[in-house]
């Protein structure tokens, strides 16, 4: 399964840093996936749903951590480029 593509949709937020919806072999779409600023720097958040008790759980999310860090990686080189252009504009 590849990314095939990526929308970056930057918010100026102190730890929200911006929005992506990515698409999967021009087949399958994941929306509300979050860019962070953590701690540690930037960081890819699945999209979640508050649960009655109070805790959120991942509605979507990468079953192993190799596939986790490939599509963080693709995520966090877009949003890079997005700031990059309007940087620019």
């Amino acid at each position: 399964m590849e990314v095939t593509e990526v929308k970056v949709f930057p918010v100026n937020e102190e730890r929200l840093k911006a929005y992506v919806t990515v698409t999967f072999d021009n087949a399958f779409i994941i929306r509300d996936v979050k860019v962070i600023r953590g701690n540690n720097g930037l960081f890819v958040a699945m999209p979640s749903r508050k649960r009655k008790d109070g805790s959120f759980r991942d509605i979507a999310h990468p079953l192993n951590n190799d596939a986790r860090q490939k599509i963080e990686g693709v995520i966090l080189k877009e949003y890079e480029k997005e700031l990059t252009k309007k940087t620019f504009q």
